[in-house]
């Protein structure tokens, strides 16, 4: 089981040996040419318009699935894991895309430049895949050079560059616009469904809050009518839970569950897991070496 990334702290970290362009002390623009059949999963720390230029890649978050094809793309939301597949195209073999990470900061600040008004809405706009315009195809193409050389890339040019992505979406792409309005103001969510659904994932109370509408303390406040206990406490009970069940009825090692379930690290989770049970996680009986 392969280790969930975290965009786009990964790659600002250098754990991914990709080309990117880095923005105040954020991921911005991240490229990728690679071979047909890469596959993986990462979590989104910032919201991301995924845009493919060749090849195509298949998106799977939750019971989701989206293949983005040539001069296409998708906007996701942040705090999700999200897996992909990753295919060639025909003519070179090669899939070739441009990650944006999109944080918070710039886009309130992109809005509030325009004065555009958020409306109000209690549905929320999911994720599509839609097709580029040739502006927004020829834009991408302009970045090249700034991967070429990216230590030459300036920083004023850089933060004008994503502006001009902003604008590009906002005139030409109402079906990617519309729903990065709401990437401000998430629809209000029922907080049950949201922490069932995010259990095998690193999401932290931010996040969460963020995913359910509501600011952090309004989370915490209707998590423990809820649940009757701290979300923290909660949450971390309920994976250990899981990851006692898994180490005993499957042959999954202990790196496979610790990831699976969305634990830092194997290290992390052992130490936890023995707290938790009294032995570590490599010392469980397994169920068919009983029976």
């Amino acid at each position: 089981m392969a280790k969930i990334t975290k965009f786009p702290s990964a790659l600002i970290s250098g754990d991914c040996t990709t080309s990117s362009l880095v923005l105040d002390g954020g991921s911005i623009i991240d490229q990728r040419i690679v071979t047909a059949g890469e596959r993986g999963t990462f979590f989104l720390e910032q919201h991301l318009l995924y845009v493919v230029l060749g090849g195509s890649v298949t998106l799977t978050c939750g019971r989701q699935s989206w293949t983005v094809g040539k001069n296409e793309m998708i906007l996701l939301r942040k705090a999700h894991s999200v897996s992909y597949v990753k295919y060639g195209s025909e003519e070179t073999g090669l899939f070739e895309s441009l990650l944006f990470a999109i944080n918070d900061g710039l886009l309130k600040e992109f809005l509030a430049t325009q004065q555009v008004q958020v409306p109000p809405t209690t549905e929320e706009l999911g994720a599509q895949v839609s097709p580029m315009s040739d502006r927004l195809v020829a834009y991408c193409w302009s970045l090249a050079p700034c991967f070429n050389d990216p230590s030459q890339a300036n920083p004023g040019l850089l933060r004008l560059k994503v502006m001009e992505l902003l604008y590009n979406v906002m005139d030409c792409s109402k079906n990617i616009f519309h729903p990065m309005l709401q990437l401000r103001q998430p629809v209000r969510r029922d907080v049950r469904r949201i922490v069932e659904e995010s259990l095998t994932s690193p999401v932290s109370l931010d996040d969460l809050a963020y995913l359910s509408g509501r600011s952090l303390s309004s989370f915490k406040r209707d998590f423990q009518s809820i649940y009757g206990e701290p979300p923290a406490r909660w949450i971390r009970e309920q994976r250990l839970l899981k990851a006692d069940e898994m180490l005993r009825s499957s042959n999954w090692s202990v790196a496979d569950v610790c990831y699976t379930l969305g634990f830092e690290n194997p290290t992390h989770f052992s130490r936890i897991y023995h707290q938790r049970f009294g032995h570590a996680p490599s010392q469980r009986p397994r169920l068919f070496q009983i029976l």
